[in-house]
């Protein structure tokens, strides 16, 4: 399949993994590249630029294939070493970086002169045009339905994408509720150029987490995520557990004097004890809607390409089938 993704990023499929904190490994990112899609290591999951060019090296000598690296620029009193996990990103020949968070505008001209493609991740149109604005290659659009960090405006997927294919000229992949070949056939229908994966990839062989991890998100429903830290708009949606049911009656107790000092023991810190260890109730981890519509736990490459035959075939037969003869 060819979309304006595949021919921007040089890739099979138009299916990239998104950035995860504590899954992003290269092990992960090397097996989407090599099944053809976009794979992605999480730079701030290495806790030094060192550490992510080590990683890089670990990835590149996995595949052949282009993969990327995810950067989040996070407000902070104590800022990460951004210049640093960049030449790491440019030393390492990483091709890709998919940026989040704070305006990247900082940072494109170091990125652009070593010849790095930037997509960004955006939840609202006014964000896209943005990214469009500063010189981004492509974003991803991300609507209310996915993990993490969905912003503040609650806009589904079913709005947001032909919002945005429609006030846009650059690519841009849907992010959030994408599963299998129906999201992706959806995906294009509205308007994107491809998709973009994460709470469905962690549930994969090759996702470096705890197997706890992966039957949590199998044996979830639509139905059991959750909404948190939204009095303080930085909302995050994430899978239930007792920790954030735990959050959750602070938020309602404390209402408007709520501080994040008050959730801290719930939010900051918890990736490794859930991620590595499988303490599925240590902490709030980000988890999307999406998990109502995971039911195994393939391989990266058997995903993949049941995704990319599923969507042929919803496209070359049903969708073809209801035009009738002409």
């Amino acid at each position: 399949m060819k979309t304006r993704i595949t021919e921007l990023f040089g890739i099979q499929h138009p299916i990239i993994q998104g950035g995860m904190h504590y899954v992003g490994y290269a092990q992960l990112a090397a097996a989407v590249s090599n099944a053809g899609g976009l794979g992605i290591i999480t730079a701030l999951t290495q806790r030094t630029p060192a550490a992510l060019a080590d990683e890089i090296r670990r990835c590149a000598d996995m595949t052949d294939k282009p993969f990327g690296v995810n950067l989040t620029f996070l407000p902070s009193v104590t800022p990460p070493d951004y210049p640093g996990y960049i030449k790491a990103i440019v030393d390492g020949g990483v091709k890709v970086v998919e940026t989040a968070g704070n305006n990247p505008q900082k940072w494109l001209p170091v990125l652009k002169e070593a010849g790095i493609k930037v997509i960004h991740k955006c939840t609202a149109v006014r964000h896209a045009l943005k990214a469009q604005a500063i010189g981004c290659d492509a974003v991803s659009v991300d609507g209310f339905e996915c993990g993490g960090h969905p912003g503040e405006d609650d806009v589904p997927n079913f709005i947001l994408l032909p919002r945005a294919a429609g006030a846009l000229s650059i690519p841009f992949v849907a992010s959030g509720g994408m599963a299998d070949g129906r999201s992706l056939v959806a995906a294009l229908a509205l308007g994107a150029d491809g998709m973009n994966m994460g709470t469905r990839f962690i549930a994969t062989r090759e996702a470096p987490v705890h197997e706890n991890v992966k039957q949590a998100i199998v044996a979830a429903s639509e139905l059991d995520t959750r909404l948190v830290m939204r009095p303080l708009r930085n909302t995050e949606r994430v899978l239930a557990n007792a920790a954030v049911e735990r959050l959750l009656e602070k938020e309602r107790s404390l209402g408007a004097e709520l501080k994040f000092e008050d959730i801290a023991d719930e939010v900051a810190g918890v990736y490794p004890r859930i991620m590595q260890q499988g303490d599925m109730d240590a902490g709030a981890w980000s988890c999307g809607m999406v998990a109502g519509l995971i039911s195994d736990v393939p391989t990266v490459r058997e995903l993949i390409d049941r995704i990319m035959a599923e969507a042929e075939g919803l496209i070359r037969q049903r969708l073809a089938s209801m035009l009738g003869a002409t």
